[in-house]
């Protein structure tokens, strides 16, 4: 781990919630998910330092590979690990070995009231997102959960960089983040605790997704967004209110368009007109009346026909899968 002080703040702050449970840290509120024959005990939920869950069915057919970073009290590696019942196949990573400690005795709690699963299916490692010790290309999903939005953005691009380094190709990284579209005061930008707890390091969506781009990661789905904290003059040296948001993305490793990623936010198409369809010409087929989820760059192709029987919705910052590009 670098010896930046934040980070140092950050590892003694997540080794006293290891220590002792942090109950209201993030949102430990969140609606777990409710599997056949999954038990999830209080003591991981208290432990769900998260703000949102990067645990989706659809990412985890055929028993993925699935690294985890940050691994908090193990409630996401016992989700993952519902997917991939193999020796191995989930790979904790965290740079706390407090919060090592206590997601192996959850884990092997978990035993005891989850007849299907077996700890040897969850490999714990010491380690930190700056340094994965995780070989390159041998991981289908990695995932991090209200983890890189501590980072300062030199950080923060290294760390999204060792996730694109250790994925397959079509790989996919999911991740739960807050996001602020307002600055943040100097005073609590610089503030250490609060970044620790997920609050002043938030940064805007469209930097967000600049940065995962960036990288490399040819294709983006923002998948929800939701309210997460206020900042308020009465409790925070702030003069205004401050709305973060929480959201849920999803960035596959595919190949760079030439035009540049395919970012999906919610967006729809409609065709309206007399004929049974209308094809773009350029791979889009919209038929009378049946949205379409397109990409921000289909959006803005479509809407620049001009045409008055097309309908481009805005976004809905919500994408469930099925679009084109």
């Amino acid at each position: 781990m670098t010896t930046d002080s934040y980070l140092q703040t950050t590892a003694d702050f997540y080794r006293e919630a290891a220590l002792t449970p942090n109950v209201g840290l993030c949102c430990t509120t969140t609606p777990i998910w409710r599997l056949p024959d999954l038990t999830v005990s209080v003591k991981m939920q208290e432990m769900n330092y998260g703000c949102g869950t990067t645990v989706n069915p659809r990412d985890l057919v055929d028993s993925p590979t699935v690294l985890y970073v940050g691994v908090g009290g193990g409630m996401e590696l016992l989700q993952f690990a519902y997917f991939s019942r193999r020796n191995g196949a989930i790979i904790g990573v965290d740079a706390v070995d407090e919060m090592l400690e206590a997601s192996k005795i959850n884990l092997q709690d978990a035993e005891k009231s989850n007849s299907w699963f077996k700890s040897d299916f969850v490999s714990l490692r010491q380690g930190d997102a700056l340094h994965l010790p995780i070989e390159n290309a041998t991981i289908d999903v990695a995932a991090q959960n209200c983890l890189f939005n501590i980072f300062k953005r030199d950080d923060l691009k290294r760390a999204l960089s060792e996730m694109y380094r250790v994925l397959k190709p079509r790989g996919r990284l999911v991740m739960s983040d807050p996001i602020c579209e307002t600055g943040m005061p100097t005073s609590l930008l610089h503030d250490e605790r609060l970044r620790a707890e997920c609050l002043s390091g938030a940064i805007p969506l469209k930097d967000y997704i600049d940065m995962i781009t960036e990288v490399g990661f040819g294709t983006v789905e923002v998948r929800a967004r939701y309210a997460y904290r206020l900042l308020s003059p009465n409790h925070y040296d702030t003069k205004s209110l401050i709305f973060i948001e929480s959201i849920e993305v999803c960035a596959i490793k595919d190949p760079m368009p030439a035009d540049g990623a395919c970012v999906f936010t919610g967006k729809t198409a409609i065709y309206y007109g007399k004929e049974a369809f209308f094809d773009d010409n350029k791979g889009h087929t919209l038929l009378v009346n049946q949205p379409l989820a397109v990409c921000d760059k289909t959006a803005n192709a479509l809407a620049q026909l001009g045409r008055d029987d097309l309908f481009i919705s805005p976004s809905t910052y919500f994408y469930n899968g099925g679009g084109c590009c």
